[in-house]
Parts: structure tokens; sequence; C-alpha cells
């Protein structure tokens, strides 16, 4: 799939044309209206787990808050009659500095899951981090997307051959990078998941990656076989759920083979690595030739360590405010590990990016792209491919209006004396 000819002006237009013979917007414009819409689209479960933060959720709070401390100063008389979006982000050219971040488990919110959202992105040439906890395997999604730009998240698990395993998958797959997700060695205190008791990958869900590797098969059959727990009807449910999610045909024969549950108890015992070191980076790079991302930096000290160990790139990210509560918002941390780095590497930022607007600002700063998640999980919800689609079409159309009423044309032309804090 190649990139269909996009126009933020013309876009813009067509809202109002459209809205003239009365049709209006298949996702809402407005963030808090799209959040809205999608939360009653879900069910209460699935919107925790996409919504919430951890603890006190103040990090998923300063994410926004503190990009509202920002203001932008338009300037005036500046020709910007025809504006650049484009970028080069670690050997690539890319026709705007927007990414869509790894989100897992989307099939909580809609049954072609990632396969809907790599379509859309492939279809406006928005490169898509294909999640480690996805849905459906990184080959189907690559699949669905033709050409179109993709990388890979990479969990760290305590099997280093199925580390290597999903490496060299995704190599083989045209991934474009690896990006190391650092800050989720342990599950955060996520307060709204816990309050309902609910853990998605319990039920086989967001493991696809896992049980379409043959590493992992190997794992399994290695696996003893769980004790059995007593029979309520919430766990024979779950049960059901769980050898639903789990690849294949026939319930029953998936029940009898028993795979359905070593698979969740395998994915449980090997899925994070608090153990992982600097060190260990090493590994990664002897088992692929693709650049490598870090991803969950928050300290310069940190970017600078990833520079002394031969790292490509770095996202500045803070789980969606997921991890630790409390924590520095991401477009704070930016100025301070901007200026430490200096621009030997690209630096991504994830996390509070609701508009055209934030973009703008994050670039200012000194971020080289942008990530956004739960906004393009909220028009997946809504309307499938298409809300997606309509979710980065706003989202590009603010950034480029945002260029030209600033009285910038092109990406290099976007530095901290657009700002005024």
């Amino acid at each position: 799939m190649n990139p269909s000819p996009f126009s933020p002006l013309d876009h813009q237009k067509d809202i109002y044309l459209n809205g003239f013979s009365g049709k209006l917007p298949i996702v809402p414009v407005d963030w808090r209206l799209l959040e809205e819409k999608a939360k009653a689209s879900m069910s209460q479960a699935a919107y925790a787990y996409i919504a919430g933060g951890a603890g006190l959720e103040s990090t998923l709070s300063s994410n926004r808050s503190d990009f509202e401390s920002i203001r932008i100063v338009p300037r005036m008389l500046r020709d910007t009659s025809q504006r650049d979006m484009s970028i080069s982000l670690l050997g690539q050219r890319y026709p705007s500095p927007l990414l869509l971040s790894p989100v897992g488990v989307l099939e909580m919110v809609h049954p072609e899951a990632d396969v809907a959202v790599g379509r859309a992105a492939a279809a406006l040439g928005v490169p898509y981090i294909f999640s480690n906890q996805a849905s459906r395997p990184m080959e189907e999604v690559a699949a669905a997307m033709g050409n179109g730009k993709r990388w890979f998240q990479l969990y760290w698990s305590k099997s280093n051959e199925l580390v290597a395993s999903f490496v060299q998958r995704a190599e083989k797959i045209g991934c474009g990078a690896i990006v190391v997700t650092l800050d989720t060695t342990h599950l955060g205190w996520r307060t709204r998941d816990l309050s309902l008791a609910y853990l998605p990958f319990l039920e086989g869900k967001g493991i696809a990656q896992y049980t379409s590797d043959t590493v992992f098969q190997k794992l399994m059959d290695a696996a003893t076989s769980p004790p059995r727990p007593s029979v309520t009807w919430e766990l024979l449910t779950g049960l059901i759920r769980m050898v639903n999610a789990y690849p294949g045909k026939g319930f029953f024969r998936k029940l009898k083979s028993g795979r359905p549950m070593k698979a969740v108890r395998t994915f449980t015992e090997i899925y994070s690595n608090p153990a992982l070191s600097w060190k260990d980076l090493s590994f990664l790079r002897q088992h692929t030739k693709l650049p490598i991302v870090l991803k969950g930096i928050l300290h310069p000290d940190d970017a600078a360590q990833a520079i002394d160990h031969g790292i490509d790139g770095i996202i500045i990210s803070n789980h969606g405010g997921r991890q630790v509560d409390g924590s520095i918002s991401t477009i704070a941390a930016l100025p301070g590990i901007a200026q430490r780095i200096g621009g030997k590497i690209p630096i991504l930022l994830d996390g509070g990016v609701r508009g055209g607007a934030d973009m703008f600002k994050a670039m200012a700063l000194g971020a080289s792209a942008v990530c956004i998640g739960r906004p393009y999980v909220y028009g997946l919800s809504i309307a499938g491919e298409a809300g997606v689609n309509e979710v980065l079409r706003n989202l590009l159309t603010e950034f480029y209006l945002t260029m030209g009423l600033a009285g910038v044309h092109a990406i290099s032309e976007i530095t901290p004396d657009s700002l005024a804090r």
C-alpha cells in the first residue's frame, strides 16, 4: 500500500463542505469529545486499560498540563503559501513528523485491531510502531500495510532466544527500527485496572506475537501444567475467552490441547526482565542490523548513556503515565535531554500530544518527531480503520495550519524562538 495524496487544506475544506450537506465528521474533532465518544463505545475494562494511568494519575495529568504552560508566538508577514512537513529520520524520509506509538491489546476496542491501524497509517505514510503486545501477529499487519513504513517495539523478556526471534521476524517483514521499551520491567500500579481486578493478558489477549513465534511454542512445550483453581462462573467465562483468543479453529480441540492455558502461563512467567541493564544492549546489536531506539528515556544522563552505547535514537516517554505516578512529564523532560544530546541522535517524544499545536511545541523544543497513542485508539474504537485515518488527518491538518499561522514553512524553522513560556 502506497500513501495516498493528502492535502491538509482540502481536508479542512471537506469537513466544512460535508457539514453544509448535513454530513458530520465520523469521529469528533475535539479531543475531549473524541474521548467521550470512545468511552461510550468501549467496555468498562477496555476503557480503564486504555485511558488509565498509575496511582493518582498525576503523571497522566501533567503530560497534558505541562504542554499548556508553553505558548506559541506567531510571526507575521512571512510567505507560508507553501509548507513542507517532511522529515528525515534514521535514514528514511517521511511525509510528516508523526508516528503511531505501540499500543497493545487492541482487540479490546475493535475486532480488526492492529490490522485496521496498520492500513490507516500506511494510507497516509505515517510509520506504525508494532506493539510487542499486539492482537495480531506482526506478519499479518505488515502484509496489510504493503509498503507502509513500520517499526517494531520490543519488550525484553526473560528469554534471550525469544528476544532474538522477535527481532529477526521484525527485520524479515521490513521494519525500519527496533524500539526497546525500558520502563515496563514491572507493571505499574494501575489503579483503574486494579479496581476492576482485570488484566487482559490472563485471557490470552494481546499475546499474538508470542503464540505466532516458534521459540515461544517451544517454551510452551517445556512449561508445566498450571494447578487447577477453584471453579467459579467468572473463571469459566475467562477460560472461554482465553480459548477463543488462542489461534486456530475448534474451541474444544484447543481446550483439550491445553495450549491456551500454557500460552498464558508461559507469557506471564517470561513477559519482562527486571534484570535488564545497559550491558545487555550488545546482545541486541549482535542480532540485528536495524537501528535501535530506546523508549522510556526521561533523564539527560540516560540519553547520554544511549549515545555511549551506540544507540541510534531515543523516545522520551513515561508510558503514557501508566508506570510511575508523579513522574516528570515528557514535554518537561525534552529541553534538558535535547540540550544534552546536541543533535547527535534523533529524539522522539511520546506522551501528551493531542493536537497539531502540541506537535509544533515538541518540535520547537528539540523533538525530531512525535508519537501518539490514545488518540488513534479512540478513533479505532469508534469507526475502525476509517476512524484512525480521520484522527491522523485531523492531527496532520492542525499541524500544517499551525506551521503556517506561526509563520514557518519548513520543519527546520520550528525553533525555541517560536515559543514563549
